[in-house]
């Protein structure tokens, strides 16, 4: 655990891994993360996160189900839709244009380049194994619940993947998940009044492997930020 390392350090250190060790994460470490993630900022303390951890021969089994799901839909099954829209239906400039470089980024350092359509669907086809992650975990709330309450869920996972650093750990936060709501909450017990709303996979990013090397643009702070009275 580096318990020297400062907030600011988390953050800057924190990415989107997609290639992991096989290393395990001990229960007792996403524990005391978990727990100490529970201080982050709920309004009215509502609380309205769930959250389940898969590892193990667990999580062997739930990636076994998973690839035989893509299969299926692979095969023309389109029986299980997700419960939310992962992305606004009319996404406009800027932020499609966000998406579309981190997307143009990434297989760049892959090498795929766009016509390429078939080994870019097998790489993302690697969300559904955790990209190898040997811990996943999974964020769910009461239907019940606004958005306000959403937010608090985005603050609680900002806070575990923070704290996951501290301990140096890594995560990626994977709303890939939410397309087969019916898949993971039958394999988890999630029960009907409760939405799935995330994935993460955890672990220790595998330093190796170029798709790791990508550090992500963020616009710049005058795009997005405009300062009264200062």
């Amino acid at each position: 655990m580096n318990t020297a390392m400062t907030v600011t350090e988390a953050l800057n250190s924190r990415m989107s891994v997609r290639d992991f060790l096989p290393t395990p994460v001990s229960g007792e470490v996403i524990r005391r993360v978990l727990a100490t993630a529970s201080r982050s900022p709920s309004g009215g303390n509502l609380q309205p996160w769930h959250i389940d951890v898969v590892a193990g021969t667990k999580l062997d089994e739930l990636k076994a189900i998973a690839q035989r799901r893509l299969a299926e839909v692979a095969a023309g099954d389109r029986s299980e839709t997700p419960e939310y829209d992962i992305y606004p239906k009319e996404l406009v400039a800027p932020y499609r244009d966000y998406r579309f470089k981190v997307g143009e980024d990434m297989y760049a350092r892959l090498g795929i380049p766009r016509e390429d359509k078939a080994s870019r669907l097998r790489w993302f086809a690697r969300n559904y194994q955790f990209f190898g992650a040997p811990m996943a975990l999974f964020c769910s709330v009461d239907r019940r619940m606004g958005p306000p309450q959403w937010s608090d869920m985005g603050m609680f996972l900002q806070s575990v993947m923070l704290l996951l650093r501290e301990e140096g750990l890594d995560s990626c936060a994977q709303e890939c998940w939410a397309v087969y709501p019916k898949t993971i909450g039958d394999f988890i017990g999630i029960p009907a009044e409760r939405m799935l709303f995330t994935g993460m996979a955890i672990g220790h990013r595998n330093p190796d492997h170029t798709i790791n090397a990508l550090r992500v643009d963020r616009a710049p702070l005058d795009n997005f930020a405009q300062f009264h009275g200062l």
